[in-house]
C-alpha cells in the first residue's frame, strides 16, 4: 500500500463560505417565492435548504504534525498531512483503527480535575482527543511494562524498555497492520526477549554475545548502549512493514528478579569480599618481604629460619586481620 498525499483540497473556508452563502440565497428566494405565488422557486429553495448542509460534512480542519487517511466506500483515496482547512467528498471517511488505544507514555500524568469552567470546557474540546481519527505524526514514548525474561545463563531478571517512535507512512500504518499501536508493543517484547536471551546480567567466562564464536566480555548491565542498539535494530525490522521508524531505545529499568536478588547480593558480595581479601594479602606479602629484606640489608639482627617464620606468621596475622593486633611485650631473651 502506498501513500498518496492529497495537497490540492486546502480548499475548506471557500467551500464553507460558498455553502452559507448558497443557503441565505435560498432562504431570501423562498421568502420572495412565498411572497410571488412561485411554486418552482419555493421548490427548489426548500430542497436546497434540505439538503445544502451536505457539503459541510466534507470540512476537515488539521492541526501540525497531525494527518488523516481517508477512504470512500472503501477505497484508499489519500492521506492528508498538512495543516490546513481541507474539503473532501462528503461521503468520504476517515480510518484509524489505533484511534481508541493510548499506549503508556513514559510522562504520563494524571491531573485532577478542576470545577472551573473554561472555553475548553464548554466547547467540549480538550487537547487528548480520544476516539480522534486524526494520526498524530509527532514523536512519541512507548514505556513498557518490566518484563521477567531469562539471560543467556538462565537466571531470571527483570528488564524494562522505552522506545522512542513516530508514524513515517500512514497508509501502511492504517492497512497492513490491524492497530498500529499494539503491533508496536507486541514487536517490541518480542524483540526484547530475543536480544536479552543472548546476554548475561554481568560479565560471565566463556560467554559470546557478538556471534563470533570468541568469549567477550559482554553483558546487559555493562553493555547497555550495544544492547539498547540491537534492541532498537530489532524492532525497526519487524515494524517496516508498518509504516513506522524506532528513533530510540533505551534499557529503563535493569534488575535481577525478586526470587533471587537476595541469592545475587549474596554472590556480589562474596565476590568483593575476596577480591579485596586477595589485595590486603598481596599487600601485606609484600611488606613483610620488604621488612626482611631490609632487616638483612642493616644487619640489626640475625635471623635463623625459625624465627623468620614466626616473624612472617605474626605479621601476617597483624596486617590480614580484621581486628588491630594486642602487642605483647617480651622482656626476657629473645631465645
Amino acid at each position: 500500500m502506498e501513500e498518496k498525499i492529497l495537497d490540492k483540497n486546502k480548499n475548506g473556508m471557500l467551500v464553507m463560505l460558498t455553502t452559507i452563502v448558497v443557503y441565505l440565497l435560498s432562504l431570501v428566494l423562498c421568502i420572495y417565492g412565498a411572497i410571488g405565488a412561485n411554486v418552482i422557486l419555493i421548490t427548489i429553495s426548500i430542497i436546497w435548504l434540505c439538503i445544502g448542509w451536505i457539503p459541510l460534512l466534507g470540512l476537515r480542519v488539521l492541526k501540525p504534525q497531525e494527518a488523516l487517511v481517508i477512504t470512500l466506500f472503501g477505497t484508499y483515496v489519500g492521506t492528508l498531512k498538512e495543516d490546513g482547512f481541507y474539503f473532501v467528498n462528503p461521503f468520504s471517511t476517515s480510518v484509524n483503527p489505533a484511534a481508541k488505544t493510548k499506549l503508556k507514555q513514559s510522562g504520563d500524568v494524571e491531573h485532577t480535575s478542576s470545577t472551573a469552567l473554561n472555553l475548553s470546557t464548554i466547547l467540549g474540546t480538550t487537547e487528548y482527543e480520544p476516539g480522534s481519527k486524526k494520526i498524530s505524526l509527532k514523536i512519541m514514548t512507548l514505556n513498557n511494562n518490566k518484563q521477567k525474561i531469562n539471560d543467556c545463563l538462565g537466571n531470571p531478571i527483570e528488564i524494562g524498555i522505552a522506545v522512542t517512535w513516530r508514524v513515517v507512512d500512514t497508509a501502511k500504518a492504517v492497512f497492513n497492520v490491524d492497530n498500529f499501536k499494539e503491533y508496536l508493543s507486541l514487536q517490541c517484547d518480542a524483540a526484547l526477549r530475543n536480544i536479552v536471551r543472548s546476554y548475561p546480567y554481568d560479565v560471565a567466562t566463556n560467554i559470546d554475545t557478538t556471534g563470533d564464536g570468541l568469549p567477550d566480555d559482554g553483558s546487559l548491565r555493562g553493555s547497555s548502549e550495544v544492547v539498547a542498539m540491537k534492541i532498537k535494530q530489532e524492532i525497526q525490522l519487524k515494524i517496516k512493514e508498518a509504516g513506522l521508524e524506532i528513533i530510540e531505545a533505551r534499557i529503563t529499568y535493569l534488575a535481577y528478579a525478586q526470587e533471587i536478588a537476595a541469592v545475587m547480593l549474596q554472590r556480589q558480595q562474596a565476590s568483593a569480599i575476596i577480591d579485596a581479601r586477595k589485595m590486603i594479602v598481596e599487600g601485606a606479602v609484600g611488606m613483610v618481604e620488604m621488612a626482611l629484606k631490609k632487616l638483612s640489608e642493616t644487619g640489626v639482627v640475625e635471623l635463623d629460619e625459625e624465627r623468620k617464620a614466626a616473624m612472617v606468621s605474626n605479621l601476617l596475622v597483624v596486617l590480614c586481620g580484621n581486628k588491630d593486633a594486642q602487642p605483647i611485650v617480651n622482656s626476657g631473651s629473645l631465645y
